[in-house]
């Protein structure tokens, strides 16, 4: 339907190459001022690019990202908690970290770059080794990393909503959480030596981000040794855990405005039964 428009210029590469390389390909190949990356599963409202254009408008932000809902909610009870957890990442994390100028990943299915800093970091973004090899994971993370190494804020737009597909199956939802952890994980070191020239609220915000997986680990190992030891009920951990997911689903149901937020506390064993393992 667009081929024939002499507004879009649609580039076909020989061989599937992966995401990081086709997005070098096509912007090497650009001349606008601002790249939007948008992934093949997301849908835009359509005033989107305005908006995100609207905050690209000072010259010191580099990157700036919409707000990410699930367009398959209603499919089945894991969309739903899914699409929970993407207005919690948006609203409470990146919306936290944007107050300080630092989002620290600014999501790939609705991304807007600068690119004349994209120009400049394309060989470090291509070049990124893990383990040795090529990375083909994390790319959105790891270039916003780069974008906050080359000294620009990175912003996230609330009311610039793009709606994208979620696994609607523990099998591949979990996969896509294995993804994700990696690349946490990972670009957090490349993050450590960034953190120093950034808020003392990012630092915090990071260290609490990784340390929070491993603590709450070690709360529910503890708490299988004592029953397989001593036979009795970790009852301390139990209520403790308890009582942060319903302080943490109250505030999010009331900051919404919408109790569905209450039924996120489902989240919470998925996290420690499946997740955490």
């Amino acid at each position: 339907a667009f081929a024939g428009d002499p507004r879009f210029s649609f580039i076909l590469l020989e061989k599937n190459v992966g995401k990081r390389k086709a997005q070098i390909v096509a912007i090497r190949r650009s001349s606008g001022d601002l790249v939007l990356n948008v992934d093949s599963d997301t849908i835009l409202a359509s005033d989107v690019v305005a908006k995100l254009a609207l905050k690209m408008q000072d010259p010191a932000v580099g990157a700036a990202m919409g707000q990410l809902a699930a367009s398959n909610r209603s499919d089945t009870w894991l969309t739903r908690l899914i699409d929970m957890e993407y207005w919690l990442a948006c609203n409470e994390e990146r919306a936290a970290q944007a107050r300080f100028g630092a989002v620290m990943c600014c999501c790939g299915p609705c991304a807007m770059y600068r690119r004349s800093a994209l120009v400049l970091l394309l060989d470090q973004y291509e070049t990124q080794l893990f383990r040795g090899k090529p990375s083909d994971f994390g790319e959105d993370r790891h270039l916003t990393i780069l974008m906050l190494k080359a000294g620009l804020r990175t912003e996230y737009v609330p009311d610039a909503i793009a709606a994208t597909i979620v696994p609607d199956r523990l099998g591949p939802y979990l996969r896509q959480q294995l993804r994700w952890a990696r690349s946490t994980f990972r670009d957090t070191l490349l993050a450590l030596r960034l953190l120093p020239s950034l808020d003392r609220y990012l630092t915090l915000d990071v260290v609490g981000q990784n340390l929070g997986p491993l603590l709450l680990a070690l709360s529910v190992l503890a708490g299988l040794a004592q029953f397989a030891l001593k036979g009795t009920v970790p009852w301390s951990a139990v209520l403790m855990i308890a009582s942060m997911t319903i302080i943490r689903c109250s505030v999010a149901a009331f900051r919404a405005r919408q109790l569905r937020f209450l039924g996120f506390s489902l989240h919470t064993f998925i996290n420690v039964f499946l997740l955490l393992p």
